[in-house]
């Protein structure tokens, strides 16, 4: 083992976070790779605060993979609600039925890769950490740990393969699932992007990076292009009876498979010419929402009506069942329209 990882994990036996989803280091409790992959997914493009309560409603709720695999479409999606990266929560309940078809999780990275909805990271991270298999797991806080200790001055995303052979290089036959998480920990508490704490860090003694004082400046970044900004509008009908106008969005594109307001312009999925009722529409004002490649700046239009909707359908909603943009334009007319 080299001095790097037998240090490392040394440091993580005293150390390691606590997560819902973790056993202990030297616990002797093997992980569950349903909460594993289950943690791994939710943790794609979203913080570790945000995801707990969200992991802990979804284990609560379906403790197994097998009773996810059983679930409601429409269940899952409004538990993810706020997670964001809804082709998440579609890919999650077709792998929960692949894996409960053929009878549990694959050992190995090379069958993980083949279930749906699970990339390079997830294979690797569900192989090390669940099963104890030497696969190498890439995140971004793996990517800059190896770019300090290893002094490397290419920028990401172009880095990416460099980075991920160096990261394999360190990778121990023996603990590799707790390595793995040791790592990330590094990352997360350490070598964090700002101010990194190397007066701290276990592994100064082996780190190029902190011998020539350029920590502070790696990883190197390419610049991002800007995003585009998309102008559009969301209609809000609200019946007197306290039920809103929605609409199923397609299962594939922007926010799949959730209930959405009707709107036009900033998704041509869902789009629509004409308002979808007839009623005295009210401009409320604006909100914006990012997306990964693009800003949407709506435009919310709000009316309590009893007339008959040329699409949707009128129906109780809660607002915490609503992605983040539907749940932006919601808290904007109903603070106005439930005034009245």
């Amino acid at each position: 083992m080299h001095g790097e990882a037998a240090t490392l994990l040394a440091w993580y036996d005293v150390n390691a976070r606590t997560m819902p989803w973790r056993s202990p280091p030297r616990s002797g409790i093997r992980p569950d790779p349903y909460r594993i992959w289950l943690s791994e997914v939710m943790l794609q493009q979203t913080t570790v605060a945000a995801v707990r309560a969200y992991f802990t409603r979804f284990t609560a709720r379906w403790p197994t993979v097998s009773d996810l695999a059983a679930a409601q479409d429409a269940d899952v999606m409004a538990e993810w609600a706020g997670l964001g990266y809804y082709a998440r929560a579609r890919n999650l309940l077709k792998c929960a039925r692949a894996v409960r078809a053929r009878g549990g999780f694959p050992t190995d990275y090379a069958t993980l890769l083949t279930l749906p909805g699970i990339g390079p990271y997830t294979a690797a991270a569900v192989a090390s950490i669940a099963f104890d298999q030497p696969a190498t797991v890439v995140d971004g806080n793996v990517e800059r740990v190896m770019s300090r200790l290893f002094n490397v001055q290419t920028p990401l995303p172009q880095a990416k393969p460099e980075l991920t052979t160096l990261a394999a290089s360190l990778t121990p036959q023996t603990r590799p699932g707790d390595y793995a998480q040791a790592v990330m920990d590094l990352g997360a508490t350490i070598c964090t992007p700002r101010n990194p704490a190397c007066g701290i860090c276990p592994l100064r003694q082996f780190c190029a990076a902190w011998d020539v004082g350029t920590q502070t400046t790696l990883p190197r970044k390419s610049p991002k292009p800007e995003k585009p900004t998309r102008i559009g509008a969301l209609w809000l009908a609200r019946h007197p009876n306290g039920d809103w106008l929605v609409e199923a969005r397609p299962e594939k594109g922007l926010l799949g498979g959730m209930t959405g307001f009707p709107g036009m312009g900033w998704d041509k999925s869902t789009a629509h010419d004409a308002p979808p009722i007839t009623a005295n529409w009210e401009n409320l004002g604006k909100i914006r929402h990012t997306f990964t490649h693009f800003h949407a700046d709506l435009t919310v239009l709000a009316a309590t009506t009893t007339a008959a909707p040329n699409h949707g359908m009128f129906q109780p909603v809660n607002p915490e069942n609503l992605p983040t943009l539907m749940r932006k334009a919601y808290d904007l007319a109903s603070g106005t329209l439930l005034k009245r």
